[in-house]
């Protein structure tokens, strides 16, 4: 299995920066992404205005390396939804611990990854329109590209292959097409195990493409055990194209599952299937890098009791935080902060106030007391609900621990990351 190269990052240093930049010092002077980390800042003394969306390098690389170590010793792979981070930086801290590919959404969000030299990339969702289509096509004229991107229907293949016939990929780099498995009430996918293979059979016999193997999002399904019959029907669907003979001699056959919440029985289902031949198992779970607070912390604990896999020493942890500070005391009980619904996510669950930190009086944060929680958001304000003896006041600072990674991640230009100190070491940009 060829693995990716690292990412050439110095055009990505090399982006200037200013002032309208979020989470810059107001009239700082222009610099670029590269020079960030070598201004000296610390989040603690006040250099960055608030609020300031972090990731704790230590962590963000531990949890990293974590998966590398669990894929590995569970014989799977992983191409994370680059979409969560929008990184290239992470991209290749992804990279640097063995991503067999970076998995992205959106031709835009394709675009990043060629860019900075992402190499094998799954687009998961199927192209409509044909600017996409032809985007993809036009992605593999470029050197070493390979592309995988899902179809789930007669009708949608059918805009690919107009595609493949305006824009024929080059001799030996097909179009791998991955046939997607839905369910009920679910997005996209197939609805039955017959229409997924009617379209695999189809993707086999039309010019430009290569049957690349079988795929599902469970991350929607409402229990593991619900995940686990979709799961079974990726493995099932690829036996019976491998007994049919869809794949192409000397291509992989992959079958890959995408959320985050149970990659645990997407490697537990998988390999207790026998195939006839190798497969590459992807998990395409991206919310681990930096993991949360809240929703994925749960189901991180549900895989650490439950599962059979071999888990390495360890667990993932939240890298991702994002600071604030108390604005105003107006009433008992209830602080005012300078966060909103612009700087942090809220689907899937407030902020949790973690610790808190007092400049010029405290050497490090303190873990914040119990009854200190997060009762609405406004555009730019937090209510936060405080017990009666907070010693809170205006000025004081915050870190709040997050839902969802990609909801926080997708409303910052630039987040930086820190070392255990809270000094800044690099900023990371972002391409939303």
């Amino acid at each position: 299995m060829t693995h990716l190269p690292r990412l050439d990052l110095s055009s990505l240093d090399a982006l200037p920066l200013d002032a309208s930049t979020k989470g810059l010092p107001y009239a700082t002077s222009p610099l670029t992404v590269g020079e960030v980390g070598t201004r000296g800042w610390n989040v603690l003394d006040g250099d960055l205005p608030m609020p300031l969306a972090v990731i704790r390098q230590q962590v963000v690389e531990a949890n990293s390396a974590w998966m590398s170590a669990f894929t590995g010793a569970n014989d799977l792979v992983i191409a994370p939804h680059g979409k969560t981070t929008m990184s290239p930086h992470l991209f290749d801290l992804q990279v640097r611990d063995g991503a067999w590919a970076i998995t992205v959404a959106t031709v835009q969000q394709l675009e990043v990854c060629l860019r900075f030299g992402v190499k094998r990339v799954l687009i998961a969702n199927q192209p409509v329109g044909q600017q996409a289509i032809d985007a993809c096509f036009r992605a593999l004229q470029r050197d070493g590209v390979e592309l995988y991107c899902l179809a789930d229907s007669p009708a949608g293949l059918a805009l690919l292959a107009e595609g493949a016939g305006r824009l024929a990929p080059p001799q030996g780099n097909p179009l791998r097409v991955l046939v997607e498995m839905g369910f009920a009430g679910g997005r996209t996918g197939a609805r039955s195990r017959d229409q997924a293979i009617d379209v695999a059979r189809a993707v086999a016999r039309t010019p430009g493409m290569v049957l690349g193997g079988f795929e599902c999002f469970e991350g929607l399904l409402p229990t593991a055990e619900a995940a686990d019959g979709l799961i079974d029907d990726v493995a099932a669907l690829t036996v019976a194209a491998l007994e049919e003979g869809l794949f192409v001699d000397g291509q992989p056959v992959v079958l890959s599952a995408g959320g985050s919440s149970f990659f645990d029985r997407v490697g537990e289902r998988f390999n207790r299937v026998q195939f006839n031949r190798p497969v590459v198992k992807v998990l395409r779970s991206g919310c681990y890098l930096t993991h949360d607070s809240i929703s994925y912390a749960a189901a991180f604990e549900r895989i650490i009791s439950d599962t059979s896999l071999k888990l390495p020493a360890g667990r993932l942890e939240a890298a991702l935080e994002v600071w604030a500070q108390v604005q105003s005391r107006p009433e008992d009980g209830r602080a005012m902060l300078n966060m909103g619904k612009r700087d942090v996510s809220f689907d899937a669950g407030m902020p949790l106030p973690l610790r808190w930190f007092r400049p010029g009086e405290m050497t490090k944060p303190e873990a914040i007391a119990a009854g200190h929680k997060v009762v609405a958001l406004n555009d730019q304000h937090c209510h936060l609900e405080t017990p009666a003896d907070s010693p809170l006041r205006p000025g004081d600072m915050v870190a709040f621990g997050i839902g969802h990674p990609c909801t926080t991640f997708d409303k910052w230009q630039m987040l930086v990351l820190v070392d255990e100190d809270y000094r800044v070491t690099k900023a990371l940009k972002t391409f939303f």
